[in-house]
């Protein structure tokens, strides 16, 4: 049940993204809208994407559902992805994401295939965080509701949780079993899809 009534003190928060997922339903979203996402500090296809204009991974506009009134800045911000190719390419891609203001964590991909490492390691550190009563908030940047029961048990510890993603569904990107799991909801598709994006050539 999602919760309406927050304390007005400001909350202790991390953040957890699952980038690789995050990136691909982005590319889908903008297919179906008809826009093209700019490859850059923001953006590289299927492995990452941020928002653009300067918004680094430790800031919490964009992410804040409003209501929660995170501090300004997370405790620690990670981002979860893989990529193909060899350690110079990790490198390369660890490099972006720590430019971003993210501890990065990056697996190397398996062809046509993610990384199971992905949802394994985002676990592991969000339920870890959690028994370390390291934060109040942890903001999840995912769509898939493999994550729901892991979002009730760090809810079980107390915590609250709020999920952040694009609101489209349409791409099956976004599970509303885990936007229901959730403690509340920001909806990023304008701040992630539009400002990485330019129109595509009309048809």
């Amino acid at each position: 049940m999602t919760i309406t009534n927050f304390p007005k003190h400001s909350y202790e928060w991390m953040l957890f993204v699952d980038g690789e997922n995050l990136a691909i339903r982005a590319k889908a979203l903008a297919d179906s809208l008809g826009r093209i996402l700019k490859p850059g500090p923001h953006y590289m296809q299927d492995v990452y994407i941020w928002f653009s204009g300067g918004q680094r991974g430790s800031s919490r506009e964009h992410v804040d559902a409003g209501r929660l009134n995170l501090m300004p800045q997370s405790l620690r911000s990670y981002y979860y992805t893989s990529v193909q190719g060899d350690e110079d390419k990790l490198r390369t891609v660890r490099q972006s994401l720590a430019e971003l203001s993210f501890a990065p964590v990056v697996f190397k991909k398996p062809a046509r295939q993610k990384a199971k490492g992905v949802d394994i390691q985002l676990t592991i550190d969000l339920l870890a965080n959690a028994f370390r009563d390291n934060f109040q908030v942890a903001v999840l940047v995912a769509g898939d509701a493999d994550y729901v029961p892991i979002v009730k048990e760090v809810q079980r510890l107390g915590k609250l949780v709020s999920l952040a993603f694009l609101r489209d569904e349409t791409t099956g990107g976004l599970s509303p079993e885990l936007k229901l799991a959730c403690d509340a909801f920001a909806d990023i598709t304008n701040s992630i899809v539009e400002r990485n994006s330019i129109p595509g050539p009309k048809s």
